[in-house]
């Protein structure tokens, strides 16, 4: 129960990093699932292969646009709400899927999601204004720990 809402919480920092990478990792994670994880549930549909391939596009997509330099700040007022109902969204399917109660899933990925926003903007901006590293070595560094992340919340 508590490593099930560990990775409602970390899957909620994958989202405040990338915020297409949280749903791509959980629906890789759950259309490979047998039986089916979550028959009646509404996050049904990332069961589906489809919607894990589509979600990893997306999610590819995020990560060239971060490099842009027209990028948008994750904790921009359009930006941030994303972000989180991504989290509650993918933290809520994982502890679903589990057997937990969906309502601490979201909570916690939700949380995760704020987290993870708020704590690699500034350790984005610090490394970059402060330390004076180049923004791409940054931000490729955040994509490697994004999906070293991802990857560990989904395998565990």
């Amino acid at each position: 129960m508590i490593r099930t809402y560990l990775n409602a919480f970390q899957i909620g920092i994958v989202a405040g990093m990338r915020a297409m990478s949280a749903p791509a990792f959980v629906s890789h994670k759950l259309s490979r699932e047998t039986p089916n994880p979550l028959p009646d549930s509404k996050f049904h549909f990332l069961t589906s292969s489809k919607a894990a391939n589509t979600l990893a596009v997306l999610a590819g997509g995020e990560l060239i646009g971060d490099k842009m330099p027209n990028a948008p700040s994750r904790i921009a007022p359009a930006q941030l709400p994303f972000r989180l109902i991504s989290g509650a969204a993918s933290g809520a399917a994982l502890t679903e899927a589990d057997g937990q109660p969906v309502a601490y899933g979201a909570v916690l990925g939700a949380v995760g999601a704020a987290v993870g926003s708020f704590a690699f903007y500034h350790l984005r901006h610090w490394l970059t204004h402060e330390k004076d590293l180049p923004d791409t070595v940054v931000a490729l560094a955040e994509d490697a720990l994004t999906m070293g992340l991802g990857l560990l919340t989904i395998n565990e």
